[in-house]
C-alpha cells in the first residue's frame, strides 16, 4: 500500500526535527577563519516569524539585510494577469489566512486585498545589488509562457545574473522557460531525489545543487566540487549545524535562522581574533 503524501511529508518533517536536535548537541569545532570568510548565510523567505513578521515580504527580507545577511531566499508566482509576485504557496491562506488563490487573482484584487505580498520588480528595485537573489520558480502550470518569460526577464533585466541572482527550481522543467538565463545560475534543488537532480546540475553546468544537509553527503559534495559547483544546503538552526556544514565545506547556507547565523558567524570569526 503506498504511503499517503501528506504522510510521507509529516515523517520526512518528524526525521528532520530529529536530525536536526541531534546535530545541535553535537559540539563540532571552531571552523577555520577562511571558511567562515567564504560563508555565505540566506534568509530562507527573509527573517519571519508568520506572526509579526510573515515570510516572503518586503520587512521581512529588510531585517535580513539590516543583519548583514548575505542573501535572500524567495519564491516567484504569477497572478492571473501575468504579474510575478513573490509568494511560496499556490494560495495565501496558510500564511495569510485569506482563501486567494494567487494565480486566480489579478494583481489589482490581489494588492487590494493583500499589500503585504510583493512583486519581482519591488524585489528587485529594493534589494537588487543589495542582498544576493535566490529565487526560486515555482512549479505551476504558465499558461502565456512567452509573455510570462519577458516579464520575468524585463524584472531581472537591472541585476547580472550569477553575480547578483541565481534561479532556484525543485522541477527542473522550469528552466526551459527561461532561456533568457545562463545555466550557470541555475541552481536546482533535490528533496529525496538526489541523484536525479545531482546529474542534472552536472549535464548542465548549473552552479550547484541544493537540498537538505542530510541527504547532501560526502560522495554528493564531493562530485560537486570536482566541477567547481556549489552546495547550497538547508536548513541549519544551531551552531553546532553551522559550525558542521562549514567544516565541511558548505558555502551556502540557507536557513530560517538566518540572523541569529549570521551573528553566530560574526561571533565565530571574532574567536580567531582572541
Amino acid at each position: 500500500m503506498a504511503i499517503p503524501a501528506s504522510l510521507r511529508d509529516k515523517l520526512f518533517d518528524v526525521t528532520m526535527a530529529t536530525v536536526d536536535g541531534v546535530m545541535a548537541a553535537w559540539p563540532q569545532p571552531l571552523p577555520s577563519r577562511e571558511a567562515l570568510e567564504r560563508c555565505r548565510i540566506i534568509a530562507h523567505r527573509g527573517e519571519h516569524d508568520n506572526q509579526k513578521v510573515f515570510e516572503n515580504t518586503l520587512q521581512s527580507f529588510q531585517l535580513a539585510l539590516d543583519a548583514g545577511v548575505w542573501g535572500i531566499e524567495c519564491d516567484i508566482r504569477f497572478t492571473r494577469d501575468r504579474v510575478p509576485v513573490i509568494c511560496h504557496d499556490p494560495t495565501a491562506s496558510r500564511v495569510f489566512g485569506a482563501a486567494i488563490e494567487i494565480g486566480r487573482t489579478t494583481f489589482t484584487d490581489l494588492r487590494a486585498a493583500l499589500p503585504q505580498i510583493p512583486t519581482l520588480d519591488e524585489l528587485v528595485e529594493q534589494f537588487g545589488g543589495r542582498a544576493h537573489l535566490m529565487l526560486e520558480l515555482k512549479h505551476e502550470a504558465w499558461p502565456a509562457p512567452e509573455h510570462q518569460r519577458d516579464r520575468l526577464r524585463e524584472a531581472l533585466a537591472p541585476l547580472q545574473p550569477i553575480h547578483d541572482f541565481h534561479l532556484l527550481s525543485l522541477n527542473p522543467t522550469m528552466y526551459e522557460r527561461v532561456d533568457f538565463a545562463p545555466e550557470g545560475c541555475f541552481l536546482p534543488v533535490a528533496e529525496t531525489n538526489v541523484e536525479a537532480i545531482s546529474r542534472f546540475a552536472l549535464e548542465r553546468g548549473c552552479a550547484g545543487l541544493g537540498g537538505h544537509y542530510l541527504l547532501l553527503g560526502k560522495a554528493v559534495k564531493q562530485r560537486h566540487d570536482r566541477v567547481g559547483q556549489q552546495l547550497g544546503t538547508g536548513f541549519p538552526t544551531s551552531g553546532n549545524c553551522l559550525r558542521r556544514e562549514l567544516n565541511r565545506g558548505v558555502q551556502w547556507i540557507f536557513t530560517n535562522h538566518a540572523v541569529k547565523l549570521e551573528t553566530l558567524r560574526r561571533d565565530y570569526l571574532a574567536a580567531h581574533d582572541r
